[in-house]
């Protein structure tokens, strides 16, 4: 564990090493940027406003997630939240990893640490996301998951692609994944 590792292991609970040099922590309003950042680098997401992610960072840490390398600098993140009518879902809006973290499961890592975290703090029991038809990437990396964690997958288009104003936007795909697995907590003998 790096010097830089080890005073955010002191200053957040959330702190969780994944590998060597990548650590699990919630994000803080001063990541904004770099995810903002890895996401346009992404060139698969829609990229919101940096604005919104300071937002994101500020209103959503208790259900995103960031990786830091070992000088404690974001590389890949998941934003999500509950759902206001349904807060046992967690709706994941992105993931993403930078360029040079990628082939390592980092994602796969990002979405299990975030998932596990939520199901045990905030009694989520399924997960939401969109996908297109055209982003292979995330749907294996949200069937595995799903695979993992022993939970059915419901798949119907959510969004048409002539909903949007833009224009050339593939349908956005709903996975409803769950029931996760209620988390078993040690008791007291």
């Amino acid at each position: 564990m790096t010097a830089a590792q080890a005073d955010l292991a002191g200053a957040h609970s959330e702190f969780l090493e994944i590998s060597e040099g990548i650590v699990l922590d919630t994000p803080r309003v001063e990541d904004g940027a770099a995810i903002w950042r890895i996401a346009r680098d992404s060139k698969v997401l829609d990229l919101n406003s940096s604005y919104s992610y300071l937002l994101w960072c500020r209103d959503f840490a208790a259900t995103s997630v960031v990786a830091r390398d070992g000088d404690g600098e974001p590389v890949g993140f998941v934003t999500g939240y509950t759902r206001p009518e349904r807060p046992q879902t967690l709706v994941v809006w992105q993931v993403a990893v930078d360029h040079a973290q990628r082939g390592r499961g980092l994602a796969a890592a990002l979405l299990d640490g975030l998932t596990a975290r939520v199901t045990e703090e905030l009694g989520v029991r399924n997960v939401e996301t969109t996908i297109t038809p055209d982003n292979t990437a995330s749907n294996r990396l949200f069937t595995s998951y799903a695979e993992r964690h022993g939970a059915h997958v419901d798949r119907e288009v959510l969004f048409d692609g002539g909903l949007f104003p833009d224009g050339g936007h593939e349908p956005e795909v709903l996975y409803r994944i769950g029931p996760l697995a209620v988390p078993v907590t040690a008791t007291a003998p």
